[in-house]
């Protein structure tokens, strides 16, 4: 577990590197986790290292998942220390956080659909007529 920690803490400073090194404007821990997409897709295709390495990664990263509520205490923590923003944004804050939560959703219904009736359309493609037709 501690071997699979560091791969996925060194994936995260790998993209920190990345963003602050070249000035990009995505955060660090987002290009860590291409990095470590990266690294998932070069394991599949080294199958002396695929069996060990993948549960691994997996269990730590299920372990993490099962916690990653703690996670968000230092961010409570640090809205709590500047109220004195909030109170002063608070309600575009809340205007920003209802508008994008509604684009969320309708750009998540959208996707469902189109990719559901993708595979309608090709279930139906290889079967022929179907006697629902």
């Amino acid at each position: 577990m501690i071997a699979s920690l560091t791969l996925i803490l060194f994936c995260q400073l790998v993209g920190e590197v990345i963003a602050r090194g070249l000035g990009w404007p995505i955060p660090g821990p987002v290009l860590g986790m291409i990095v470590m997409l990266a690294a998932l897709g070069v394991r599949d295709r080294i199958r002396k290292y695929r069996p060990a390495f993948g549960r691994q990664v997996d269990a730590t990263g299920q372990g993490l998942l099962a916690h990653l509520s703690l996670l968000f205490i230092p961010a409570g923590v640090g809205v709590m220390q500047r109220l004195d923003i909030l109170t002063e944004y608070g309600w575009a804050l809340l205007v920003a956080l209802v508008v994008s939560t509604f684009i969320t959703l309708v750009v998540t219904v959208l996707a469902f659909v189109f990719v559901s009736r993708l595979t309608e359309t090709s279930a139906r493609g290889g079967e022929g007529s179907s006697a629902r037709e």
